[in-house]
């Protein structure tokens, strides 16, 4: 579904990404990890449209989109969440949601002025969209209040529902456990697990291990920019390279 092909980006005298190669086949849950400052969040931002590569493609779907703007990616059907929360504060958790589909909506500015029965009809659908997806993350007790006065906790899974509200085909999770506890964090990856059953493709930045050992098909580890290993769970789990990235290495050698 989506093909990374020997993907660089320099600014100025650093080297964020280096010969980036990666795929994440269909339905498929991938994992992207690496220490701080890795490159994992620049990687994803290029994937959204957010920033775009020094060299290198980037396809979706067959289709070449290292050059397309975030509004038309999201159009082709990849979505995502960020490392830094990023909901509409002072509108309601489903005002958020309702938000988030617009690119969805059919009727035109007749229809919206005349209130007319396919304006009504669309607008009914969406918000039922909206609340499902409230109610699938346990947040519709919360739909009249402020995304801003929501735990942060709930405010992660807001914007993951946000996010899937669109109905695309591939997601980017962007340290969605961030702030969780590992009760949280477990039943997240139930969610992400059902979302792939479901039919969904998803590519997930994560710094908890449980986390991405309980939902993950295959890992890459990023490291000063560049891939320094890919395979499944148990074997990025027992790799000596892997181990030194996040480890170091001690004066023999030894990680």
């Amino acid at each position: 579904m989506l093909e990374l092909n020997h993907v660089s980006r320099s600014f100025g005298g650093l080297q964020a990404l280096k010969d980036v190669s990666l795929s994440v086949p269909d339905h498929q849950i991938i994992g992207l990890i690496g220490p701080n400052g890795a490159g994992k969040t620049t990687l994803i931002n290029i994937i959204s449209g957010l920033d775009h590569p020094t060299s290198g493609s980037i396809r979706f779907k067959d289709q070449d989109i290292h050059n397309l703007a975030p509004h038309q990616i999201a159009r082709l059907g990849i979505a995502r969440t960020y490392q830094n929360i990023r909901l509409f504060g002072e509108m309601t958790a489903l005002e958020n949601l309702l938000i988030s589909q617009h690119r969805r909506g059919k009727a035109s500015i007749l229809d919206t002025l005349i209130f007319s029965p396919r304006y009504r009809k669309e607008e009914h659908d969406l918000r039922e969209n909206a609340i499902n997806w409230l109610k699938r993350f346990d947040l519709a007790d919360a739909l009249d209040n402020r995304a801003v006065s929501l735990p942060y906790g709930d405010q992660r899974r807001l914007e993951m529902a946000r996010a899937l509200a669109t109905q695309p085909a591939l997601m980017l999770l962007d340290e969605p456990a961030a702030g969780m506890n590992p009760v949280e964090t477990h039943k997240l990856g139930e969610q992400i697990i059902r979302l792939k059953a479901e039919g969904m493709t998803v590519l997930v930045i994560e710094h908890d291990m449980s986390l991405i050992h309980q939902i993950c098909d295959a890992i890459y580890v990023l490291s000063f920019g560049q891939i320094i290993a890919h395979g499944t769970p148990e074997e990025i789990k027992n790799s000596p390279v892997v181990i030194e990235a996040y480890l170091g290495q001690d004066d023999h050698g030894a990680a």
